[in-house]
């Protein structure tokens, strides 16, 4: 079963290189896409099972044992990220089907799209630091063209800086690396983890230990590293800023789950003292800039800050209840903020803006509309019994067992004022009277059809918790306890 961990990496390889190989008409390449995604979503899924009921899974590639070669593993955090992955590139592609320009659609996209694919999953499944740097790359590449295309001046000034940044902090992620393989002699992730205990240069592993968490920061886009996000995010195809949200920024986030539960954990009353103060002012500076905002895709843009924080909470904290919380919130919150995305391509067909203050009065001519957009911002604001509620309330238990009354009071804080910016969005889009009258259609059902399912999907999990958060806590115990993915990466050298 091992060689289930290359097919995430093949398939969307594959079907991008035979993609562009296609004539450039909309259907082949579409059509291609979708199964494509579909086959990455069920080999995840069977990857999925297949670690969760035996273990941690490792491939050597070309036969190479670690920490020499390069090595592939997937524990249940990895593995059910990947999953994600595939289920987001299905409602992508279905969504790009409603929405893009069929030029769009019959030249690069599909092709670009699998190779960001590619890359995502490639970081969710190494099991060294240089190989995740590599697809750091190679997704960043692809997502840089996916921004540019057919752009206008504001989307290449928003890409300049998107690029700057990542380069930034490509470069920084190599001279972290340097310091690590000085002080480990390997960047192996399982080697690293059995040798930085014992390291004679404690002060330079802490040093890396900093340039990585805001490298990973930097790509995550948390507190004070965010300042990309807001103003890149709301320029691209709607399919292309949800994927990004839903995917790009969770990377970061995942290795900062990995770096800090099986390198750093020396120290946690530096490291996680860090990400925890990180994580409150992302979630705090998240919302209040979403409060201030009247676009609706930058009010949205701010919510990926502010949700990133909660989902390092989890993290900082470093229990086994805290980082269930979190991984449980972590699915819930690709889901929502997916589906809002998603209808904001819709509101923007019907009234031809994003600007909140020129909607109006979509509850009464779009009630199906109204409704999907209803279903994932309360769930987002944490209202039962919708899976934000589970999620939001099982990160506040977990605060509260650790004795971190202050946490948990900034984290309903900020899920009011979530609620607040929800409710404006409400009020000024879809229940005060049009400043004028809203003629056009939502589209096509491909259109709404993603929004569907994931609003489905988002009362699904509220109503049926309990096999997600037994995943998530089982996930939880194996970051914890980091002997069994050690001793399956390394296998006899341990």
């Amino acid at each position: 079963m091992n060689t289930l961990l290359i097919l995430p990496l093949l398939i969307p390889a594959l079907a991008a290189a035979l993609g562009l190989l296609l004539p450039r008409r909309v259907w082949p390449r579409r059509a291609l896409a979708l199964v494509a995604t579909s086959a990455l979503t069920a080999g995840a899924a069977w990857l999925l099972w297949e670690v969760w009921h035996g273990g941690v899974l490792v491939l050597r590639v070309g036969g190479w044992e670690a920490p020499v070669g390069i090595t592939l593993a997937a524990d249940l955090l990895g593995a059910l990220m990947v999953l994600l992955t595939g289920v987001m590139g299905v409602a992508g592609v279905v969504y790009g089907a409603g929405t893009l320009e069929p030029r769009l659609e019959a030249g690069a996209f599909h092709p670009l799209l699998l190779v960001m694919l590619t890359g995502v999953c490639g970081g969710f499944l190494t099991a060294d630091l240089f190989n995740l740097f590599v697809w750091f790359e190679v997704m960043l590449v692809a997502s840089f063209v996916l921004l540019t295309l057919e752009a206008g001046r504001a989307r290449l000034e928003a890409c300049l800086k998107y690029m700057m940044l990542s380069l930034l902090g490509s470069a920084l992620f190599l001279t972290a690396l340097a310091l690590l393989y000085a002080v480990g002699g390997s960047l192996n992730m399982a080697d690293l983890a059995r040798r930085l205990p014992g390291t004679s240069q404690p002060a330079l592993a802490t040093a890396a230990a900093m340039l990585l968490i805001v490298v990973f920061g930097l790509k995550a886009a948390t507190f004070p590293f965010f300042f990309w996000l807001p103003a890149s995010y709301h320029t691209p195809p709607v399919v292309v800023t949800t994927l990004f949200s839903a995917l790009l920024t969770k990377v970061g986030v995942y290795a900062l789950f990995r770096t800090f539960t099986l390198l750093f954990t020396g120290d946690p009353g530096l490291t996680h003292r860090v990400l925890l103060w990180m994580a409150l002012l992302s979630m705090v500076t998240g919302v209040l800039g979403a409060v201030a905002q009247y676009d609706f895709r930058r009010l949205l843009s701010f919510h990926i800050i502010s949700q990133i924080g909660y989902l390092l909470v989890g993290l900082a904290l470093f229990s086994r209840v805290a980082l269930a919380a979190s991984i449980a919130y972590w699915v819930h919150y690709v889901f929502a903020k997916s589906a809002l995305f998603f209808v904001t391509g819709a509101t923007e067909r019907v009234t031809g803006t994003q600007d909140l203050a020129r909607m109006g009065g979509l509850a009464r001519s779009h009630p199906v509309l109204a409704g999907l957009f209803l279903v994932p911002a309360l769930s987002l604001a944490g209202v039962p019994p919708l899976s934000g509620f589970f999620a939001k309330m099982a990160l506040l238990r977990a605060a509260l067992r650790e004795e971190a009354w202050w946490v948990a009071g900034v984290g309903a804080a900020v899920g009011l004022l979530t609620l607040f910016s929800m409710m404006k969005v409400w009020r000024e889009a879809f229940w005060k009277q049009p400043p004028h009258e809203a003629r056009g259609s939502t589209g096509p059902a491909a259109l709404l059809g993603p929004c569907v399912v994931l609003a489905l999907l988002m009362v699904a999990l509220g109503l049926g918790a309990r096999p997600l958060y037994l995943l998530a806590d089982a996930a939880a115990a194996q970051l914890l306890e980091p002997s069994a993915y050690i001793h399956a990466v390394l296998g006899g050298d341990t």
